[in-house]
Order: C-alpha cells, then structure tokens, then sequence
C-alpha cells in the first residue's frame, strides 16, 4: 500500500493563513499545495512516512486526514464506490463526511455542523462498503464519536461533485468527530449563542469540574455561557458590568457582580476554583486581566477556559506565547483550538496540576495539542454511543 503524498486539512472560513503559518512553524518539511476557503492541502516530504495516528497540533485545523484522492461525478452512488477504491485495503470502521464551511461562524446565522449533503455521502458511501462486517455498528449514527484507534474514511465536500477522500487513525477528542464538529443544538431558551461556545469548550477541554464546583465568569453578559455552566451544576459568578438576561438572574445558583474584573478585589476569588472568560478585547488585555487574579497569593484558580479574540488575523503568529504565557502562571496543562462555534478567536484550556487520575486517557499528549483533560465527573463522554456529548 502506498504511503499517502498529502495532508489535506479542513478549518474556519478566514483562519487559512493562520494554518498554513502553523504548518509552516511545526512541519517545515510541508508544502503548501491547494487551498479553497476553509480547506487546504500539503504534500509531504519524501522519504518519511508519518504514522497512522499522526497529530498535526494545529490550533486552528478543525480537523486534517492523509489525503488519497478525489472522487467526482455527479452520481453519489458511483463518487461511492470511487471512495473506497481511493483508500483501498485500509482498516475502515467510521466514515467521517463533512463539507467545508460555507461562511464564517454566526455569520447571517451560519454554524459549522454535518449538513444535508454530507448526510447523504456518509450514507451513500456505506451502501457502497466492500466489506460492510468491518463497519462498526454506531457508525450507522451519525451523532455518534468513533472509538479511540479506529481507522476513518474521511469525505470532504469541497464542491458539488468533488469529494476528497482520505483516512486517518481517531486518537484526540477533535478526531472521533467528522470534521471535528460536535453535533450541539442552541436551545430554545438559550440568552445567546454563547451557550454553544461554552458547552463545546466543556466537552473539549473536559476539564475535571467536579459537580456544585464555584466558576467565575468573566465577561457573562448576557448569560448564554452562564446557562451552560448551570445547566451541569455549578456555582457561577458572573463579573460583567453590562445587564444579565433576567432568566440567568434568577437562577438560585447564579450570582453577578456588576462590575469590571479589574474592579472587583480578589477576595471574592478566593473560594473561586475554576474560571472562564469572554471579553471583547485584544489577548494580551484578557491575560493581564486574568493574570491578575490567578497569580494573586490568595487565589487558588485550578483551571482556566480562555476565549482569546484575535482582533486581526496577524495575531495568530503570537498564540505560542500566549500559551507561554499562561504556562508561566503555574498552569502545567495547556491547549488551544479554535471550536467550530468560536468567531475570530480561540479557546485556551489550562489546568494547574496534573495527574494520572486527572487525566486518564488524555495523559502525556503535547503541549498545545486539541485533546483535552477528562471529562467532568458526571458529565456525558463523546465515546458512549448512546449519547454523542
């Protein structure tokens, strides 16, 4: 079997530039070969293969995969049967089919998510499956993750009737999803759509937040972010001087400081173990301000969930350091990755001591790499079949 020649990558609508740097900084063997607005392709040097597992630690790739080939046509029946012929005799038990992104996240109401026509590859392509027997049975789901090691077909649909095919080995949390998108639905009630962005961060990062934790929230107006730490039980404090949604207000285990960060004194961080922030600022504001409080002999802050705006795409050279950064406040655990509901930004996880007990299976993965720390206690796992949190 040939080793594949290419890398192909699948990201946000605006971040290309952002990944090809990336690429550039961690694999300067790579060569740029192709790109369409939120897709990109590298071919890979001679000579030296990759390992099946192999992790780009990009932060701004959603998801990557050895590219093998296009399939195109205008009959998906027949683009099927060209896909498994393009991957051959590889070990396959998920299929993974996604299109590239239409639009930026939130743009006229735009999501990332598995559309229509993705549905309809991933089910064409199994009807075409050479050897059904080897298919796991939650494949046929499509809200269901892939099992850690699994062997995946993946299909891109950068165009109408031009899929590209490749494979790759699940291994982080990001790879068991196709296209690395979580299936989240905004609820009904939700105040806005920082709900998704929260909850994805949560089931990303998977913090070990231990049920009735305290969370500060810096940044909580209007309160979307607070209903999902309460929706699993928290304690929140929200620290905003704009107006909270009156839903949020009244919920018994919701408090709001109406004020700057900066103005409110750190005593009221002390019993304070966890804490999120979203502030519509430039990074470097966002880490004073949160430097401030954790570095504070009285605050004992555990870990860290950081929305970081990349006010211009530029900023992105400078996300090593600030993850340096943030790894200087004592923080020995921390990744980054731009989730497929944040805008022009990232999400940085951090977490101050780790164990083996802390993080299971997410143990000794590289720094600023997508997988993150277990998941909370309590808290719904992406590898349980019956449920695709």
């Amino acid at each position: 079997m040939e080793s594949p020649k290419f890398i192909m990558v699948t990201c946000q609508v605006g971040a290309e530039t952002a990944v090809k740097g990336e690429v550039a900084r961690l694999w300067p063997g790579f060569r740029f070969s192709y790109s369409r607005p939120g897709f990109l392709t590298f071919k890979l040097p001679e000579g030296a293969p990759l390992a099946g597992d192999f992790k780009l630690r990009s932060v701004f790739a959603r998801a990557h995969a050895f590219s093998l080939g296009k399939a195109t046509g205008t009959d998906v029946d027949t683009m099927a049967n060209e896909a498994w012929r393009i991957v051959g005799d590889r070990a396959v038990a998920r299929i993974h089919a996604w299109s590239r992104d239409e639009a930026a996240p939130g743009h006229r109401g735009f999501e990332p998510s598995i559309n229509g026509a993705a549905l309809e590859a991933k089910e064409a392509i199994r009807r075409a499956c050479p050897r059904p027997e080897s298919l796991s049975p939650q494949d046929a789901n499509p809200l269901s993750a892939a099992k850690r090691g699994e062997g995946v077909l993946d299909c891109v649909i950068v165009q109408p009737g031009q899929w590209w095919i490749g494979y790759h080995r699940a291994r982080s949390a990001a790879a068991r999803w196709p296209g690395g998108m979580m299936p989240l639905e905004l609820p009904p009630d939700a105040v806005s759509r920082a709900w998704l962005k929260m909850e994805e961060a949560l089931r990303w990062s998977r913090l070990p937040i231990p049920p009735a934790a305290r969370v500060a929230e810096i940044g909580s107006a209007p309160g979307g972010a607070s209903q999902a730490l309460l929706a699993r039980g928290f304690q929140v404090t929200g620290v905003d001087p704009a107006e909270m949604s009156p839903i949020v207000l009244g919920h018994s285990r919701f408090t709001h400081l109406r004020r700057r960060a900066v103005q409110v004194r750190r005593r009221e961080f002390r019993k304070i173990r966890w804490l999120t922030a979203d502030m519509n600022v430039a990074p470097n504001y966002t880490l004073d301000v949160i430097e401030g409080i954790v570095t504070h002999p009285e605050v004992r802050i555990r870990g860290l969930l950081l929305t970081l705006k990349l006010i211009e795409w530029d900023l992105a050279e400078q996300v090593p350091e600030y993850l340096a950064r943030v790894r200087g406040w004592g923080y020995q655990l921390v990744r980054a990755r731009q989730l497929q509901h944040n805008r022009q930004e990232i999400c940085v996880a951090a977490l101050r001591r780790v164990s083996w007990g802390t993080l299971g299976r997410g143990r000794g993965t590289a720094r600023g790499a997508t997988e993150g720390p277990s998941a909370p206690q309590g808290s719904p796992r992406p590898d349980n079949p019956d449920n695709p949190a």
